[in-house]
């Protein structure tokens, strides 16, 4: 069981900065223990791993299993933010400075491009709910046991998800386009070459957003087309919502780190009042 200690220079704070791999309550890839450890199972280019983090102020202990334990621990302080600066993003206003000071946090880069990808496709255009059952069950299906924590599931590699049949896809209550769409990406290599990731059939904007944002750490990588962002920024800075364009245009000034405030206003709790129905959640497993 490897383990790795490492000091940081700045207070680090896992729960925060890994929660943006979390795919609903129940992932089975991720997990908070109540001590604040945060458990997260990989598919690294070495192979399966588990990854266990804690942290005190800027000490941090770090434990992994699996063939992929060693490349998890080199990855560590990328995946806690160390190829990030906070310090890049100059606020040019109250609401931004504001959430900055009450909400210090760093961009996680986890390298993992494709791992990030598949649960992005089976979030487009469906509740949330929707694509975390999905998951769920394509892990607990497909993935197996986390070395070390064989409570939780790891993520299968792309060969995997190519070989799914439909009838699973189905089952998972994922529909065939995201379905194609998945299959497809896991053919194209992406960990080699990221570059490839915006040219994929099935892959818009906001999909290339949400895989850079995880595992490139791109602080500029807002998420357009997302249905409650525009909302959120539009609230933050005009007190009404806006849409893709409106929310672009307010996000301007702050180009090269959109996605660094977009985070902190939804930190800062900046959200319209809710009125009328929220999406439903579909099941395709009835179709």
């Amino acid at each position: 069981m490897p383990l790795r200690v490492w000091e940081a220079p700045w207070p680090v704070r896992p729960r925060r900065t890994l929660a943006v791999f979390r795919r609903g309550p129940h992932d089975p890839a991720y997990r908070v223990t109540p001590d604040g450890t945060v458990w997260r199972a990989s598919h690294t280019p070495e192979g399966p791993g588990t990854l266990a983090v804690a942290a005190s102020g800027g000490h941090v202990e770090a434990e992994a299993w699996g063939p992929g334990a060693d490349w998890l621990l080199e990855s560590l302080p990328a995946l806690l933010g160390a190829e990030d600066d906070p310090d890049a993003l100059v606020p040019i206003d109250d609401v931004v400075r504001d959430a900055a000071r009450r909400f210090p946090f760093r961009i996680a880069k986890s390298g993992l491009v494709f791992e990030a990808l598949v649960p992005a496709v089976l979030e487009q255009k469906v509740p949330g709910a929707e694509a975390w059952r999905a998951w769920g069950y394509l892990l607990r299906r497909f993935g197996e046991p986390a070395p070390g924590a064989p409570q939780l599931r790891v993520p299968p590699p792309p060969e995997v998800w190519a070989r799914i049949p439909s009838w699973e896809w189905h089952r998972a209550g994922a529909e065939a386009v995201r379905a194609r769409t998945i299959i497809g990406a896991s053919r194209a290599r992406l960990d080699a070459d990221p570059s490839r990731l915006p040219k994929l059939p099935g892959v818009g904007p906001w999909t290339t957003a949400e895989v850079r944002q995880r595992a490139l750490g791109d602080p500029d990588a807002v998420s357009v087309g997302d249905y409650n962002l525009p909302g959120i920024v539009g609230w933050a800075f005009l007190r009404r919502k806006v849409d893709d364009a409106g929310m672009l245009e307010l996000l301007e000034p702050y180009r090269g780190q959109r996605y660094r405030v977009s985070v902190l206003l939804q930190l800062a709790g900046y959200a319209p009042p809710r009125r009328g129905h929220r999406l439903s959640v579909r099941d395709y497993r009835r179709f």
